[in-house]
This record gives C-alpha cells, sequence and structure tokens, in this order.
C-alpha cells in the first residue's frame, strides 16, 4: 500500500464492474454502458470510440484493433487480429522499382486499410449484447457537440503540430487557429461525427464501401497512394488462436503474430530464471539484466515477428525453456552486450489501450491504435477519418519475413494480454507506448509478480527502455542518479524520454472475495472506476 501522505492514487474497487482507460470520457462512457445493461465487449467499443474522438492523437477509426476476450471469467480465451493490410498493388517491386529503401511517415504508402472498424462490427456481433448504433452514440455526441482538450492529449497535439501543418485537412480541424488547442479548449469534429453516424446507421459496411470508402481512396490515390476500393471492399479481421506462457505460476496470454506479444512472452520466460528474493526492482544489478534481456528479444523480434500467412514464425521455439535458458546465459551481469544488429523500425508510441470486467465476470482486453502520433499524418477530407501509418512497420528487404508485399499485415506492436489461472482469468491488462510494450508487459507482471507491487504501484513504477538497435536507454526521471550512473558504468548510454514512456491499465479479478481492483496509468489523463 503506497504512503497516502505522498501525491499519487490508489487503487480502485468494485464489484458490478470495473473499467480502466486512459482517458475519463472514456471510462464514464464505458461505465454507462456496463449500468445500462451492456457487457464488457460493449463497454470497450463505445470507450474505444469516443476515444477515437477525444484522444484523435492516438487512435482513430482509420487505425487498427486488438483483442482479447475471456468469457465468464474462463480461461477459454479468445483473441481477434483486427489489423490492417497492405494494398494489393503493394509489391515489393513496385517500391524497389521507384526507389524506396523505407516507408515515409507522411506519405499513402505508411497507410494501412484501416481494421478497426470491422473488427468492432465482428466482435460487437458475436459477443456484445448492445447494438452498436447504441455504443457509438456518445461518440457521436462528442465529435459533434465538442469535447474539452485534455492534458496529455494538448501535449501530443503540440508535439506533432510541425506534421498536421503539413496536411490541409488535419490542419483545417487540429490548427484552425493557426495553432494546436490548448487544455480545456472545446474541440469539434463534424467530419468524423457524421462518419460515425452513417456506421451506426448502416453498419460497417458503411465505412468500407459507398461515400466514405470513395473518400479515403480518392485522398490517398490523389496522394499516389496504391488503394483501391477493391482493397476496402475485402477487409475483414480474424480470429486466431492466442498464445501463452507460464510465470511465476500463473499463465499470460496474448495475440499471436503479426503482433509483439510473442516477444513479451519470451521476455517473461527469460526473467523468470533469475532471482528476485531481496533484489531491488530500481537497482543497477535487476536494470541491467531487463535491458539486456529486452535487448535479446527484441532481436528476435526484428529477425522472426510477421504477417503468418506469408512467414513461417518459429513460436514454440522462440517460447521454448531452452532458448530462453540460452539467451539468459548469454547476458554479462558485468557489461553490456555489443554488436546486436540494428532493426529497421521507425521509433512511434501511440496507442489506446482498454480493460473492462462486466458483474458476469467476462474480461475484455482492447487496444486501437494509429501507430505514430495522428498516424500518417492524413486525413480524408469529406469523411474526418485521420490514416494510420503501421506500413511503416514493415522493411523493404527482399527474403525477409517482414518485407512489404500485397495484402500483408506488418510487424505490429499492439498487445492486449490477459492473465488466468486455475482455470479462470485473473486479470486484464495492457500498456501502450509503441515499440515499448512487449518490454512493458515484463516490466508491469514483474513488479507485480516478483517485487509485490500493487496494481496501481506497479503502473507507477518508474519506467525504462531500451531502445532497439541503438545503446541508448530510456529512464524516466523517477530512476535515480547514482542507479544512471551504475547503469552507464555498464555500458548503457542515459538518454531522458521525450515524454513519459508508455501507459498502462489494468483489473484485477478476485473471484474469491467478488472484488474488482483497477489500476490506470498516471501518465495519461485516464482512471479506473469500479461500482
Amino acid at each position: 500500500m503506497r504512503n497516502l501522505e505522498l501525491p499519487g492514487r490508489s487503487p480502485a474497487h468494485g464489484v458490478n464492474g470495473m473499467v480502466a482507460t486512459s482517458h475519463t470520457l472514456s471510462t464514464a462512457t464505458a461505465l454507462d454502458i456496463l449500468r445500462r445493461g451492456g457487457n464488457a465487449m460493449d463497454a470497450a467499443i463505445a470507450a474505444c470510440a469516443v476515444q477515437c474522438v477525444v484522444e484523435p492523437e492516438s487512435t482513430g477509426i482509420g487505425g487498427d484493433c486488438f483483442c482479447l476476450y475471456a468469457p465468464d471469467g474462463s480461461d477459454k480465451i479468445i483473441a481477434f487480429n483486427g489489423s490492417g493490410k497492405t494494398p494489393m498493388a503493394a509489391s515489393l517491386e513496385w517500391y524497389l522499382e521507384n526507389g524506396f529503401t523505407e516507408i515515409p511517415r507522411q506519405s499513402p504508402h505508411a497507410a494501412v486499410v484501416p481494421g478497426a472498424v470491422d473488427a468492432w462490427h465482428q466482435l460487437n456481433r458475436d459477443h456484445g449484447s448492445l447494438e452498436l448504433d447504441v455504443l457509438l452514440q456518445p461518440a457521436i455526441s462528442y465529435a459533434r457537440d465538442g469535447y474539452p482538450i485534455s492534458s496529455r492529449v494538448s501535449i501530443d497535439f503540440a508535439s506533432q503540430a510541425q506534421i498536421i501543418r503539413q496536411d490541409k485537412n488535419l490542419k483545417r480541424i487540429f490548427m484552425s487557429e493557426g495553432r494546436t488547442p490548448g487544455v480545456g479548449e472545446l474541440h469539434h469534429q463534424p467530419e468524423l461525427a457524421d462518419t460515425l453516424q452513417a456506421i451506426a446507421t448502416k453498419g460497417r459496411d458503411a465505412f468500407y464501401f459507398g461515400e466514405i470508402a470513395e473518400d479515403m481512396v480518392r485522398y490517398l490515390k490523389s496522394l499516389g497512394g496504391l488503394h483501391t476500393m477493391s482493397d476496402f471492399a475485402d477487409v475483414t479481421g480474424e480470429y486466431v488462436k492466442p498464445i501463452s506462457t507460464e510465470f511465476r505460476g500463473y499463465d499470460i496470454w496474448e495475440c499471436p503474430p503479426n503482433g509483439q506479444g510473442v516477444i513479451a512472452l519470451e521476455l517473461l520466460n527469460i526473467m523468470s530464471g533469475f532471482e528476485t528474493e531481496g533484489v531491488d526492482p530500481i537497482s543497477v544489478e535487476r536494470l541491467h539484466l531487463e535491458i539486456e534481456a529486452g535487448r535479446f528479444a527484441y532481436q528476435d523480434r526484428s529477425i522472426y515477428v510477421a504477417d503468418p500467412t506469408y512467414a513461417d514464425i518459429p513460436i514454440n521455439a522462440l517460447l521454448s525453456s531452452e532458448h530462453a535458458d540460452e539467451l539468459r546465459a548469454a547476458i554479462d551481469p558485468t557489461r553490456r552486450t555489443v554488436d546486436l544488429p540494428k532493426p529497421s523500425l521507425p521509433n512511434h508510441s501511440s496507442t489506446v489501450y482498454i480493460s473492462v470486467v462486466d458483474k458476469n465476470g467476462n474480461a475484455c482486453s482492447f487496444i486501437n491504435t494509429l501507430f505514430n502520433n495522428f498516424g500518417a499524418g492524413l486525413m480524408a477530407p469529406k469523411s474526418g477519418v485521420v490514416f494510420t501509418n503501421r506500413a511503416q512497420g514493415f522493411v523493404i528487404k527482399p527474403g525477409h519475413p517482414n518485407c512489404i508485399g500485397p495484402g500483408k499485415r506488418p510487424l505490429h506492436t499492439i498487445i492486449p494480454g490477459l492473465v488466468t489461472k486455475n482455470g479462470q482469468t485473473v486479470m486484464s491488462f495492457g500498456v501502450m507506448g509503441g515499440h515499448y510494450q512487449a518490454f512493458g508487459h515484463m516490466h508491469f507482471l514483474s513488479r507485480l509478480f516478483d517485487f509485490d507491487h500493487d496494481i496501481q504501484e506497479a503502473q507507477d513504477a518508474p519506467r525504462i527502455f531500451p531502445v532497439p538497435g541503438e545503446d541508448k536507454v530510456e529512464m524516466e526521471s523517477g530512476i535515480p542518479t547514482n542507479v544512471i550512473s551504475g547503469l552507464e558504468k555498464l555500458g548503457h548510454k542515459y538518454v531522458a524520454p521525450s515524454k513519459p514512456i508508455g501507459g498502462s491499465q489494468a483489473i484485477w479479478i478476485d473471484h474469491d472475495r467478488g472484488l474488482l481492483t483497477g489500476g490506470s496509468d498516471p501518465r495519461k489523463d485516464g482512471c479506473a472506476v469500479g461500482f
């Protein structure tokens, strides 16, 4: 339990339902849905739709979605992959012939065909209890009537001013007065309101066919994009088989590749072999081990994680105890390992994560993203859809499993998580922050299970992140200076993060007591609330 005389927040508690999101308006929306008889899936979709409006830099209907769902609090986990694919004309040959060595961020080539709306539709159809029309109304109202800009959103907006002003449509909506809106200002997105209303009235086909799709395709093609109406018409997310590993007596569940959840599990396997009794979690010795484990695991990510439809990904080998033992043995406790290959992926950190548990024990771990803040920095003029830059997750390298190609999904960073034990789901959790997410899953779970932090303390704990392919380690201001200097002596290069590292939400389910306990990351503007 935290020292109540110091600033901070305590875990939230409830018995009839619990919601944790990164925005108060989103949390309030999800709670209202639960009180109106909706289930955890309904609440998660409604909350996400609101965040597509009130956190438009972090997520949107032009992005992607992944979900883990535990019906009735069981360990029969359902996983859904709603990540978008490249246009069918996006061949490797085309990019090589046109001189591309990487995918530029603010370009139509960064935009995959959005998968989120189809994911919402399928998940609501199969697991929801309220109509999608009902779930989208709060988001529609905020987009049309206005929403107040929160602190973190204001900071994120301002950080992307240069990107916003380069796209006339983004500039019109998000810099109408020559600047991004400040904290507390009321902001409107009327075109997005109309698009959401069309989806509410006519269903997901209103987004992938007709005027809205035509608007998106027309704008992307005008900029040189390869997208066609057929690409949008063919969008369909899919249910996939979740993957898991055991950690400290619990089963940890993730979505399989093309997401990086397998790397989070690999990291847990590595760290499970290190002693934690009597260890300070913010010590040079412990953080060095975490940094090195992260560097080795992310090396595997850059080599293996891709679209499993087109690549043979050795999941069993990556998650084997033998592989964990090998990597653990390769970590030198006295110095940084040198000469790891450099991944060729862009840095990014823009996502929203939502955790909901309802009165019947249904647990929903839900995540939606645009990749970078404002994604590709492009917005369709009539529909108000901001496009993801997820195609930057590809490499342009013949023969590489994650090489760009027609109708492919790129390496994805967003990863919802669930924890089960003895046939029951005991926690829904997730971490935001782009590449950090796999490392963040390990960091959060280790603080919870290795060092007896409560669910809020585990999220409050100061964070580090070894930047993939570099010798830099981002370290938040909560890391003591003597620890930073100690890590530098081992060969790590300290760098202050440009903004707080990631974000997170989590809900713990105590089945014996009928108690829900939630936590929400103070690095964002949200909260956990139960009733």
